[in-house]
């Protein structure tokens, strides 16, 4: 399994941007799929997750709720996150993620121990 991410770039405060991130080598309608990020001298957080098929459960870390929105469409192997209103705290690498087994429910509790692919970051700059 390969995870391309791409869509980072520089914003101003209270812009908008949208990351996607493409699948390769496996079904992706089977897979929980994930975004987490990483600042500077912090740890990997989650931000978003989205249960595998339809995609009808999501959940979102508290610092993006309402403004970040995570959706997938399964016929391009594609998984998004449509991120409003951003802030200069939301400035870091952005990986996207896959899970085969776990619930995304478990991706949202127990965070990146219980991820198996991880794809390459894009770097989301929010400029105050």
């Amino acid at each position: 399994v390969q995870l391309q991410a791409s869509g980072g770039g520089l914003v101003q405060a209270g812009g908008s941007l949208t990351l996607s991130c493409v699948l390769s080598g496996d079904i992706f309608s089977t897979y929980v799929m994930a975004w987490f990020r990483q600042a500077p001298g912090e740890v990997r957080e989650f931000v978003a997750t989205i249960s595998r098929y339809g995609g009808a459960t999501t959940y979102y870390a508290d610092s993006v709720k309402g403004r970040f929105t995570i959706s997938r469409d399964n016929a391009k192997k594609t998984v998004y996150l449509q991120m409003n209103s951003l802030k200069p705290e939301d400035t870091a690498l952005y990986y996207c993620a896959a899970e085969p087994r776990e619930r995304p429910s478990d991706v949202y509790f127990r965070g990146a121990s219980v991820i198996n692919y991880w794809g390459s970051g894009t770097l989301v700059t929010v400029s105050s």
